[in-house]
């Protein structure tokens, strides 16, 4: 299905805004018109069928600049993302109860607060890390007092879920193939960049482009050496948070191994931001952008499309669609908050929401309800222009931080 609704198409104040469905709430509509007034926005924003209201930015939207980059439109959650690998196995070389295997995963991989009690990844994982993160705490040394026990800290983090949205699933797809499917960022260092810088651009106030609509719109102008500066911070928890998927998935491994037949991994193995910046070139121009909440689905890239937990998920193809900036929804996407859905739902309405599945039930993950998102089959047929689809998934097991 094409684009559904055009913001400014008239582009009198402001580069038009492309919509991707006709699901879009008010509050959306309103961030999304600040933001397309801009002067530094090339040619138009992108949002993606899974668009909702964000911190700084709209969740969904595809910005691309010239020039500047919003630290708080990537949002504190740098390099937040997906990974996912087929196993050779069959659903019926699983366990009939599969809690043994839920409680293995979660003593390898630390959830919510936690972190590990040693460091887990290797010397060949930290220690490039280490040494791109060195030169940017010297520049910026209040990093290192917003992050209790700085270096210890996102070391022991490194193969780590945290909270939230953030999950583990085991998933079986439509020819009853086992995959394991994870979601996770930056973790704790990440978010303390992403808060660091977003505050150094509303403090710096850079106006080089005129007037910025939102104070959670301020920007790094490129040529200042906070630009620079931040673009090497975000590229960093942008890699910290491959390399932390990468470790947690060796550790899931780890821990299913003994409890499941031989097995070994398939070709099909995909590790993909949806929280992030990249330089890219279209329209024939090198560009900043900037995905909030959406993933690249260039031509024939794969990538990961995550329901609630107690929905479908896929695996999906892009198609480099231009209006799109080369990209697609990151989910399902929220259709209420938090506090909403802790309000409007109980313990029971997640039970039976989640039967069949392997996963907590207990009123501490109620705010991840399935209810309290969109629908995921609704959300993939607005971007059938966008993305086709490889595999489809169905979880039978879900860890939440």
């Amino acid at each position: 299905m094409s684009i559904q609704k055009i913001l400014n198409a008239d582009a009198a104040y402001g580069v038009p805004v492309k919509i991707f469905t006709n699901d879009i709430d008010q509050d959306s509509i309103e961030q999304l018109t600040k933001m397309a007034q801009l002067q530094f926005i090339h040619s138009h924003i992108a949002v993606m069928p899974d668009v909702h209201v964000g911190k700084g930015a709209t969740v969904g939207s595809v910005i691309p600049t010239k020039h500047a980059i919003i630290p708080a439109a990537v949002g504190v959650d740098i390099g937040c993302g997906m990974n996912a690998i087929r196993l050779n196995l069959k659903s019926s070389q699983l366990l009939d109860n599969l809690s043994s295997l839920r409680h293995a995963i979660e003593r390898k991989v630390p959830v919510g607060f936690d972190l590990h009690k040693q460091v887990k990844a290797k010397a060949s994982t930290l220690t490039p890390l280490d040494k791109r993160l060195q030169p940017i705490i010297s520049k910026h040394p209040g990093l290192v007092r917003m992050l209790r026990k700085f270096d210890m800290t996102w070391q022991k983090q490194l193969g780590t879920l945290g909270g939230g949205n953030h999950f583990i699933e085991l998933c079986l797809d439509e020819n009853q193939d086992v995959w394991i499917m994870l979601h996770s960022g930056s973790r704790g260092l990440g978010n303390v960049i992403g808060t660091y810088f977003i505050e150094l651009a509303k403090k710096e106030a850079q106006h080089r482009f005129g007037h910025v609509p939102d104070k959670d719109l301020s920007y790094f102008a490129e040529g200042s050496a906070s630009f620079d500066d931040y673009v090497e911070a975000v590229e960093w928890a942008q890699a910290y948070a491959y390399e932390n998927r990468r470790e947690m998935m060796r550790l899931i491994l780890e821990a299913i191994r003994p409890l499941l037949p031989s097995f070994q991994l398939t070709k099909e193995a995909i590790n993909c931001h949806h929280n992030y910046v990249s330089q890219e070139q279209h329209d024939g121009e090198n560009l900043l952008i900037t995905r909030k909440g959406a993933i690249r689905a260039g031509k024939d890239e794969l990538g990961i499309i995550p329901g609630s937990m107690g929905a479908r998920s896929y695996i999906v193809r892009g198609k480099g669609h231009p209006d799109s900036f080369c990209s697609c929804s990151h989910g399902a996407g929220r259709k209420m908050s938090r506090n909403k859905a802790k309000h409007l739902f109980n313990q029971q309405d997640l039970i039976q929401q989640t039967q069949g599945i392997e996963c907590r039930k207990d009123v501490g993950v109620i705010d991840e309800i399935p209810a309290a998102y969109k629908d995921i089959d609704q959300v993939m047929a607005h971007q059938s222009d966008l993305i086709e689809v490889v595999h489809t998934l169905k979880q039978v097991l879900c860890i939440k931080g």
